[in-house]
């Protein structure tokens, strides 16, 4: 049971960068933007974070630094896109690559530099109560960013089913003219989901950096952004459903090394392909029902919009 629970805990925090980053995303295709960019602005997340903490001593401050290299990195694509009406997807993959190029740049000085900063072990009031047998170490210990992500996931599903705004937003991906006809202000509710996105893309390159792994290696977001785009058609543009695909890929990414621990002889290759294989197989099971997924995507999602 012990073991279990570690392995539960350990699945969670490997799927928290991903649904932070997915989460964002899809409140941004919500609104009808698609951005391919998420590699790029977690990458440069991920070593503006670990920099920031190093230098200031906190995993708050490379947190809150990481999320804000996102948001200000979605906001530059939405210059592109929103201003200057940018092909949605070019810009999408320039920001990726120009993330990867620059966090390589920025990076030389950390790399293999460890972070040496304790993280917090679990939220206050949770780490006081006794441990109790499984529940204990499998939830009680997490980081309060995984909280912070289950948290933001419920936000999020209350909010596109419950408010007004939410109506809004998912009228505005569904039909942005007829939307811009009745006065409501498509190209700021696109910008602010685009920047909500980043922000959520950003706090996830910094956990990667800060927590998860705490160190600053070149490429170590290693295609999390990719997945993260793909877990949103995956969990066909739903918050909850998007919750259980996160953690069902953080769960295969930990397969490599629970197989390696117990001493089966495959190669490590084989094992580091199963994420980005189980990612093919998703998008390919789909691709086999296209009227259903046809039937949950915004209708507008990667079409431009410019007011007349």
């Amino acid at each position: 049971m012990e073991a279990l629970a570690i392995l539960v805990a350990a699945s969670l925090n490997a799927a928290t960068p991903l649904l932070l980053a997915a989460i964002g995303l899809l409140v941004t295709e919500r609104s009808g933007v698609l951005n391919l960019g998420a590699e790029g602005m977690m990458l440069l997340a991920a070593v503006i974070g670990f920099a920031a903490g190093l230098h200031s001593g906190s995993v708050t401050v490379g947190l809150l630094a990481g999320t804000l290299a996102g948001l200000v990195a979605a906001l530059v694509f939405a210059g592109l896109v929103m201003g200057l009406m940018a092909n949605a997807y070019a810009s999408g993959l320039a920001l990726t690559l120009f993330g990867a190029g620059l966090s390589a740049f920025i990076g030389l000085p950390y790399v293999g530099l460890p972070l040496g900063l304790p993280a917090p072990a679990g939220l206050p009031w949770l780490a006081e109560l006794p441990d109790l047998p499984f529940v204990g170490p499998a939830f009680f210990r997490l980081h309060p960013v995984v909280w912070l992500a289950f948290g933001l996931t419920a936000a999020v599903a209350w909010f596109l089913a419950r408010t007004r705004a939410g109506l809004i937003l998912r009228s505005i991906g569904d039909a942005p003219e007829s939307a811009f006809a009745i006065g409501l202000p498509v190209r700021r509710v696109r910008l602010l989901a685009t920047v909500f996105g980043g922000a959520c893309c950003g706090l996830a390159g910094a956990y990667l950096s800060l927590v998860h792994t705490p160190l600053w290696t070149e490429g170590m977001v290693a295609g999390r952004g990719w997945i993260a785009l793909a877990l949103t058609s995956f969990a066909t543009w739903r918050p909850w459903r998007l919750a259980l695909g996160a953690w069902l890929f953080g769960s295969v990414t930990l397969v490599q090394f629970y197989v390696q621990g117990l001493g089966v002889p495959v190669a490590s290759q084989w094992l580091a392909m199963l994420p980005y294989l189980a990612t093919i197989v998703v998008l390919v099971l789909i691709a086999r029902r296209p009227a259903f997924a046809r039937a949950h995507m915004p209708a507008s999602l990667g079409k431009p919009f410019e007011p007349s």
